[in-house]
């Protein structure tokens, strides 16, 4: 009798063949990723602990994020913006999660880092191409968040093929885009930068307002602030936000 099919066998073909080879993990140093090790060895230790988390288990989410939309496993959110994306996958790389990022050949690795997304535990596939639907299928396997960006409109045969999975393998799917079948979607419905009022100088902080959609039920509101995605307190809502200026 063969030797049984693992998530890995799939996962490795995306990370070492073919036209997906494009599949790479970010190598920045941190806890938890030995260096004497390959990445997909050390991903097979993780195989079987995910095997036995059920769905709708909770995904750790950062603080700010927590309230406004709880991420649990086996569900598919969908957004509008890289910043959302990021920090929907940042809780869990927090808490010591692996995660995935697919389609996104914008990616930006200083971005993450400042969410709290541990670079040495995320693989990226910037490009799949035609190969997408597999490279995300894959992914899902033995990551617990997977951000994906779908390079067209996916209809609904296509969606439930990555939902099965994800209940299946008890992960997230974050979809930046449109999504026929999300839990929830999160869209930035205004956005403004503090900084210094005059003069040059660096931006310090964004403040976002995100809308989140679930269903049938009224949108949620919240003021965050990046980097951290920190929940803006009420009596803040309309403090004045400075604008870089030049000159």
């Amino acid at each position: 009798m063969g030797r049984r099919p693992s998530p890995l066998d799939s996962f490795e073909r995306v990370f070492d063949h073919g036209d997906m080879s494009s599949a790479s993990a970010v190598t920045a140093p941190g806890p938890g990723l030995d260096p004497a090790r390959s990445v997909v060895e050390q991903l097979r230790e993780r195989v079987a602990a995910m095997e036995r988390r059920p769905a709708l288990q909770p995904v750790p989410t950062l603080p700010g994020i927590a309230d406004l939309v709880p991420l649990h496993a086996g569900a598919t959110y969908a957004v509008d913006s890289a910043s959302l994306a990021l920090a929907l996958a940042a809780g869990a790389s927090r808490a010591g999660e692996w995660v995935g990022f697919a389609g996104c050949s914008d990616f930006g690795a200083e971005a993450a880092a400042e969410l709290g997304i541990e670079l040495s535990r995320t693989v990226l596939v910037p490009d799949p191409g035609e190969h997408w639907l597999e490279v995300t299928a894959a992914l899902v396997d033995v990551l617990r968040v997977v951000v994906l960006r779908p390079p067209a409109s996916v209809d609904e045969r296509t969606a439930g093929i990555l939902d099965s999975r994800l209940r299946t393998r008890s992960a997230v799917l974050v979809v930046h885009g449109s999504w026929p079948r999300a839990e929830a979607r999160l869209s930035v419905e205004e956005s403004s930068w503090s900084g210094p009022v005059s003069g040059t100088g660096r931006l310090v902080e964004r403040r976002s307002r995100v809308v989140v959609h679930r269903g049938a039920r009224p949108p949620r509101r919240a003021d965050l602030t990046w980097p951290e995605a920190h929940r803006v307190r009420p009596d803040e809502v309309e403090a004045p936000v400075a604008r870089r200026a030049s000159g």
